[in-house]
């Protein structure tokens, strides 16, 4: 039996995306497809083809496409490498040959942007869970990829910390023009960040679409996955005749509604 099955799928430019689906679904399979770790790292039978921005997966090293596909993995701990911070950062394009002015103005640039200014002499051990997750964001970021890809970013983070990163994320998007995708169990997090939702089961992708039509439908209602308190609230509202109005999406929403209601 395949891990991924019959998967056609594009993403466009700018989004943010989630893709969600029932554990053993085959999510972590395909972003590991996307940047060429699959097939080039992890062994296996593979069939088709990736294009990411033209180039297609198998015919690039993975260096060159960490360039185009940034991936921050479940446990950044795992991911960071160096002595302290800053050199974490300035490691990938060091390896890529960049300029030492250039490295240092990336890393001006990224650490801005994740507000790390204050950790960089640090130890990856020295610093919280979601300082080391910015540290891994600003990482990837340094390399400049069109496409960034996160997996349970907010998995080891109490609700406060999963918030600042998921904001972090809409606003790296929104500054970089850069598409995101991130895998995430917690949806009552995630779902008012995202533009898009691609639901996944048993290794086959059943529905690519708005976050608004994805939920209000009979895939997302059936697929066992934890569904948002709002969702699960409102979708018991609708199934009594108590309103007709799809579910929203968002507390903001969720509020209006029920105003107009009242």
């Amino acid at each position: 039996m395949y891990t991924l099955n019959h998967i056609n799928l594009k993403i466009d430019d700018n989004k943010f995306i989630l893709l969600a689906g029932e554990t053993g679904s085959g999510k972590t399979t395909l972003i590991r497809c996307m940047n060429g770790l699959i097939p080039q790292f992890y062994a296996g039978y593979y069939k088709g083809s990736i294009e990411i921005a033209g180039q297609k997966t198998t015919e690039r090293s993975i260096a060159d496409l960490s360039t185009i596909v940034g991936i921050v993995f479940q446990t950044p701990e795992n991911q960071l490498i160096a002595m302290n911070a800053e050199h974490e950062i300035a490691f990938g394009m060091e390896n890529l040959g960049i300029s030492q002015g250039k490295i240092k103005e990336k890393i001006e640039e990224v650490v801005q942007l994740t507000n790390i200014e204050d950790i960089l002499e640090k130890a990856p051990f020295e610093i919280s869970g979601g300082e080391q997750q910015r540290v891994a964001i600003a990482s990837v970021l340094a390399l400049e990829p069109q496409i960034l890809i996160l997996d349970e970013p907010t998995a080891n983070l109490d609700p406060y910390f999963a918030q600042k990163i998921l904001k972090l994320l809409k606003t790296i998007q929104k500054e970089q023009h850069i598409t995101i995708i991130i895998i995430e169990h917690r949806l009552d997090l995630v779902l008012p960040y995202v533009d898009e939702i691609i639901l996944m089961k048993e290794g086959e992708i059943l529905e690519q679409d708005t976050k608004e039509k994805v939920i209000n439908g009979k895939i997302f209602k059936e697929l066992k996955i934890n569904k948002p308190l709002i969702y699960s609230i409102f979708h018991d509202l609708k199934e009594r005749n108590l309103i007709e109005a799809p579910i929203p999406v968002s507390l903001h929403e969720a509020i209006n509604l029920l105003k107009q209601k009242l």
